[in-house]
């Protein structure tokens, strides 16, 4: 039976500090699977504002499936990636050795097909709405968004061997917690409209 940190374990990566932080590249997004995934397919290495870019690749994505998918393709395509995005942001993070990489943005694309599938049949103007709040509460966190997103800043690798798991769980769950916010305002807007 495979030992269970094997699933977490650095992909080669050349580096000749075992300290330094790896910058995210296409060649580091290939070495592993993980790489693909929490990069965003590569909007990860936009060099400015990764997690807009990412939250555009979702919205794309989003567009580009919506004729094929049902509600039962989507429920099942999120919930399928929660457990993997936590996954691959862990091995992702683990590997560049940063708790929190800007660059890892799975946790947008994962947050924001959520919004977009309870806000679904929105058009246009209603998906703009929904990624303008959902960008706004992931950028600026306020309140359950700024707790949710210190809640595992404080991991220590050195001293924790869960760590990066635990980052990888705290990555995906500020950017869930924004995407309910967006969603309580927009329900709320619905409702007093």
């Amino acid at each position: 039976m495979a030992d269970h940190d094997s699933l977490f374990a650095p992909a080669p990566v050349a580096d000749t500090s075992a300290q330094a932080p790896v910058r995210p590249s296409a060649r580091f997004m290939g070495a592993h699977p993980a790489h693909w995934m929490a990069l965003g397919f590569g909007s990860g290495l936009s060099p400015l504002a990764p997690g807009t870019v990412g939250t555009v690749w979702a919205w794309l994505a989003f567009v580009l499936l919506q004729p094929w998918m049902t509600d039962t393709r989507w429920a099942l395509l999120i919930a399928l990636s929660l457990p993997l995005g936590w996954w691959a942001c862990s091995v992702t993070a683990k590997n560049m050795r940063v708790l929190d990489p800007g660059s890892i943005v799975w946790d947008e694309i994962a947050a924001f097909w959520l919004v977009l599938w309870l806000v679904t049949p929105a058009g246009f103007w209603g998906q703009l709405v929904a990624f303008a709040l959902f960008r706004f509460f992931d950028a600026v966190k306020p309140g359950p968004v700024g707790w949710a997103d210190q809640l595992f800043h404080d991991v220590n690798p050195a001293s924790d061997p869960a760590a990066w798991r635990k980052a990888g769980f705290g990555i995906m769950l500020d950017d869930l917690v924004a995407a309910a916010c967006a969603l309580l305002v927009i329900a709320a807007w619905r409702f007093y409209a």
